[in-house]
């Protein structure tokens, strides 16, 4: 944990009082006192220093914070992922490597290969996938929370929506192993937003593929190798990363 985050109304009178992890991580890990700071920041709000006015360092936690905020959060980060909807227990992982890696919106949308029970699990709901969100937020000192965005149907998706939202970005690309394009192929001149997607365990299916294209999307491999899905999100973000410089 790289920067302690709090919810807007927690802060009252400049002050803002800790008895979850927060606080066991302020006494137990970095082993504050009083009047020592720590770096603190508003979830979607700004950066700044939380100084130490108490703090019980054995349980139960508590640590009362004079807040000072000054810096506003980096820029709105310049790439976005379309993800196939994977396995709970893997999302889990996805949600917070992204974020830490930065990334606006996730698309998470249906296919072919995608389970069905997938669909039913509770890292679906807000309450659920926050906290993975915010462990990534915390790991890479930011406070803007990424939007989460479903879609569990495929074709409405690739249809309707998926043209639109193409106009916002300079690149549109898609992950796919049969690809004879490479990655800074389609990422040459960029000077605006890029959106990428990645297909579930498997792969995504021909058709699928065709329906992205039609949409605007161009397709690219990274290799021979094929890759676990989170394994590939991450990879494919550094990429681009590196290759925008």
């Amino acid at each position: 944990m790289n920067i302690i985050l709090f919810e807007k109304d927690e802060l009252k009178s400049e002050c803002i009082v800790l008895t979850d992890h927060r606080a066991k991580h302020i006494a137990k890990v970095l082993h504050s006192e009083p009047g020592d700071c720590v770096r603190i920041g508003e979830i979607d709000g700004k950066i700044g220093t939380g100084k130490v006015v108490s703090i019980q360092n054995r349980y139960p936690f508590l640590v009362e914070l004079s807040v000072s905020l000054s810096a506003r959060p980096a820029p709105p980060p310049s790439i976005d992922l379309i993800l196939a909807m994977p396995r709970p227990i893997m999302l889990k992982r996805i949600l917070s490597q992204v974020t830490a890696l930065g990334i606006g919106t996730m698309y998470l949308v249906n296919a072919n290969r995608v389970e069905k029970s997938f669909w039913d699990a509770g890292i679906l709901n807000e309450d659920e996938y926050r906290p993975h969100l915010l462990h990534g937020l915390e790991q890479a000192v930011d406070t803007r929370l990424p939007e989460i965005k479903i879609f569990r149907y495929f074709l409405p998706f690739v249809e309707e929506y998926l043209p639109d939202l193409g106009t916002q970005y300079s690149s549109c690309i898609i992950a796919h192993p049969d690809s004879p394009n490479s990655l800074s192929d389609c990422l040459k001149n960029q000077d605006g937003g890029i959106l990428y997607a990645v297909g579930p365990e498997g792969g995504w299916v021909d058709f699928e593929i065709e329906k992205f294209l039609a949409a605007g999307m161009k397709d690219f491999s990274i290799g021979s190798r094929i890759l676990k899905v989170d394994t590939a999100a991450v990879s494919i973000h550094g990429r681009i990363s590196q290759l925008l410089g």
